[in-house]
């Protein structure tokens, strides 16, 4: 039963609930709410469903004045306190006591198959929790016979923490996806020509497709009036094509001088 000093809390409230009377049993076989006088009900009223620690209480109570016309203490569901009739959902058999300790069985109906829906559910979760309770309430008695874990210091262990310091990490130069990187340019601003391109005083190679006397000659910064001789043989055959050093030789002095007059610069 229900502790002294505990409070009673509320389950559930349904305001219209019936009560007959029920005959003996006569056999072991479910109750049937068939063989009760349904069209005449021996008492309505409101029924209310309260706990007081493990114990749950049904109270049928007067609609108007709230008086107590009989409760049915409940300790276990499904359980004889309370069962269910084998030909409806909507009825329900309940052992009544006084305060005397007396007992009667009576059955209780609702007119509405939602009402008793939450009457049955009510209960379940009720003793449900007390379930529960009970299971950790023996687990909480029961003593822990595993290892337990040290975690604190031992006799001169000590600890050291960086608070606020943080590793520098080295930049490295992005390296470029491409092939020879771009040279600066010199200190002085002028561009060096590459060694290709600059002005030989040995020979000079002739271009095709030019003209025949301009392809053959350099200027030399010493010298400018100096005529630049081929280096090959078979270069000044392909350069001056018919003339050979016999044909040079027959003609006068003066046309040779006239003819290496306009070379100069």
């Amino acid at each position: 039963m229900a502790a002294e000093g505990e409070y009673e809390s509320i389950l559930c409230v349904k305001p219209d609930v019936s009560v007959y009377r029920i005959p003996p049993r006569a056999s072991n076989r479910g109750v049937r709410a068939a063989d009760w006088k349904l069209d005449a009900p021996d008492w309505t009223g409101r029924l209310r469903v309260t706990a007081k620690g493990k114990v749950a209480y049904i109270k049928l109570e007067d609609r108007i004045s709230g008086e107590l016309f009989a409760q049915a203490p409940v300790d276990q569901y499904p359980g004889i306190a309370v069962e269910t009739v084998s030909d409806s959902s909507r009825y329900f058999v309940l052992r009544i006591q006084d305060d005397s300790g007396r007992s009667a069985f009576i059955g209780i109906g609702f007119g509405d198959r939602g009402d008793a829906f939450d009457f049955n559910v009510a209960l379940q979760d009720h003793f449900k929790w007390v379930k529960q309770d009970i299971e950790l309430s023996k687990q909480a008695q029961v003593p822990d016979v595993g290892p337990k874990l040290d975690l604190g210091f031992k006799e001169g262990q000590t600890i050291t923490l960086n608070i606020g310091q943080s590793k520098k990490k080295d930049k490295t130069r992005p390296q470029s996806s491409g092939g020879l990187g771009l040279l600066p340019p010199p200190p002085s601003g002028r561009i060096a020509l590459p060694p290709s391109a600059a002005p030989s005083n040995q020979s000079a190679e002739p271009l095709a497709g030019g003209s025949d006397t301009g392809c053959l000659l350099d200027f030399d910064g010493s010298n400018s009036n100096s005529l630049v001789q081929p280096t090959s043989s078979s270069t000044t055959a392909d350069l001056w094509g018919e003339f050979t050093s016999d044909s040079l030789s027959s003609q006068p002095a003066n046309q040779e001088s006239s003819s290496m007059s306009w070379v100069q610069f």
